[in-house]
């Protein structure tokens, strides 16, 4: 069996407990395209396929690549990507597949949040994600407004994703553990965004939240001016992590297109 990498930091599910609930949250079905992200070992591989029937898997490891042909080549309906996440283009095996599709990963800790905004560049061909996380990251997608861990990840996400948290899950569900614990979240694609999203939303979040402990007049003072906000119904005193995301979209839409 291909040991752990560093290098695209791998931590391999192997606890059966772990397994089985993460079966139950995707609820996959016959005729679904199902997508498994760095399957690894194949903890996964095989309950999906006995679910849905078929699986595209994508695997960056030549070695682990190697095995999972090996093991699953032969079986109707799997079919391995041997290529990297993300430079995969969902977009196009959607559109083979003739349907959106459903992604399940156990997502390397070090490429997690350029994985799930590339997988959201073409937001029509993703149904929803059931990623598994270092726990912060998925406290951070998941988080109210007003809460410690409200941040520019949660505020980039919300206008295309609904995002819940599901369950967490020790280190020693791992082979190698990893030093931190791990959860479970769902994401469901919005079939449109929540708000209109360009380039200006991205440029008004990440200066509001460059050093969130500013108000917006000190934060957005390179952008909009304190009438502007406040023309929005926003208190220009008011501090990034209170304000709900589609405030943001109403701050962005002021400023100028291209």
């Amino acid at each position: 069996m291909p040991f752990a990498r560093k290098r695209f930091g791998q931590h391999f599910l192997h606890d059966p407990a772990t397994v089985a609930r993460i079966l139950e949250a995707v609820d996959a079905r016959p005729g679904e395209a199902l997508v498994e992200i760095g399957p690894g070992r194949g903890a996964l591989t095989g309950g999906l396929m006995a679910a849905a029937g078929a699986l595209d898997a994508v695997e960056i490891d030549r070695d682990l690549a190697a095995a999972l042909r090996a093991a699953w080549a032969t079986r109707p309906g799997f079919v391995l990507h041997e290529a990297d996440a993300l430079g995969f283009d969902f977009g196009a095996l959607a559109a083979q597949r003739g349907q959106r599709l459903r992604v399940v990963g156990n997502l390397p800790y070090n490429i997690s949040t350029p994985l799930m905004f590339h997988l959201l560049r073409t937001p029509a061909a993703v149904h929803d994600l059931h990623v598994m996380l270092q726990r912060e990251v998925i406290d951070r997608i998941c988080a109210p407004p007003g809460s410690g861990d409200y941040g520019r990840l949660t505020v980039m996400l919300a206008p295309w994703v609904e995002a819940r948290a599901l369950f967490e899950v020790g280190p020693g569900a791992f082979r190698p553990p990893p030093r931190v614990w791990s959860a479970v979240a769902r994401l469901t694609v919005r079939a449109e965004p929540a708000f209109e999203v360009d380039a200006r939303y991205g440029r008004v979040v990440a200066a509001a939240f460059a050093q969130r402990r500013k108000t917006l007049r000190n934060a957005l003072r390179s952008l909009l001016d304190a009438g502007a906000i406040e023309g929005c119904g926003i208190d220009p005193a008011a501090r990034p992590e209170t304000l709900e995301p589609a405030q943001f979209g109403a701050l962005a839409r002021l400023l100028p297109s291209g």
